[in-house]
């Protein structure tokens, strides 16, 4: 669970003539890690319209950073039905034709519910999920950025957002080891791993130029971008 802030970006200057872009990108990774940076950056260098998770609309969500236990099931809910009525709106207006470009997956929505939620609540948690019947598009590509829990929670604490301060390492960790978990087996979608651990999305075009001319190359299947393999 996440809040976004607007990001100021330098000029990218991107050659794409001849290259072919996907139709439809969702971003995904945990708390801290650059996952708005890079769709809000995409978004910026493809014209495309972006879909973004609103965290700062949920009200549970500070109670939730200072007593995890007493406010898991109501934030997650909320997230829930907030995540499924975008689809739903983008849907019936016919948006989610081609170039689009998302910060979050709607699938990996039960990743926090087994984290947060005790037995019985994860048990409502899943049905009311299975009743929402989320038929989401598939991407054409998935970006997943993976960090360290220490370099999260350095990007966490560096960006200064108050209720924020309360998340600790233990659960970042949880929140990659149940990432890594999803992600080994996802093959919905053509899937780019990114380290995003030296990562700087946020400024200038060298990190993020390199990895838009190696995504624009993915059709299919698994692959892997370590900046530190391109410098």
């Amino acid at each position: 669970m996440n809040a976004n802030q607007p990001d100021a970006f330098e000029p990218t200057n991107l050659d794409l003539r001849g290259r072919v872009l996907p139709g439809y990108i969702a971003v995904e990774g945990p708390i801290g890690v650059g996952k708005t940076t890079l769709a809000r950056r995409l978004a910026e260098s493809f014209n495309y319209q972006i879909l973004l998770e609103e965290a700062h609309e949920n009200p549970f969500l500070e109670r939730f950073y200072q007593n995890r236990r007493e406010a898991a099931l109501a934030t997650q809910l909320f997230f829930l039905f907030q995540r499924s009525q975008k689809i739903a709106d983008l849907r019936q207006s016919n948006i989610f034709e081609p170039v689009r470009v998302s910060d979050f997956l709607i699938d990996k929505d039960p990743l926090f519910a087994r984290i947060n939620l005790d037995p019985d609540e994860y048990t409502l948690y899943e049905k009311v999920f299975r009743q929402l019947t989320i038929d989401a598009p598939v991407p054409d590509l998935v970006i997943y950025l993976q960090a360290t829990p220490d370099r999260l929670l350095e990007r966490i604490q560096s960006r200064g957002i108050d209720s924020e301060r309360r998340i600790d390492r233990d659960y970042l960790e949880q929140i990659n080891e149940v990432y890594s978990e999803f992600f080994l087996y996802y093959d919905a979608a053509p899937l780019l791993i990114v380290n995003a651990n030296e990562l700087d999305l946020s400024r200038g075009d060298h990190d993020f130029g390199q990895l838009v001319d190696y995504l624009l190359d993915i059709r299919s299947g698994r692959h892997y971008f370590n900046p530190t393999f391109f410098g």
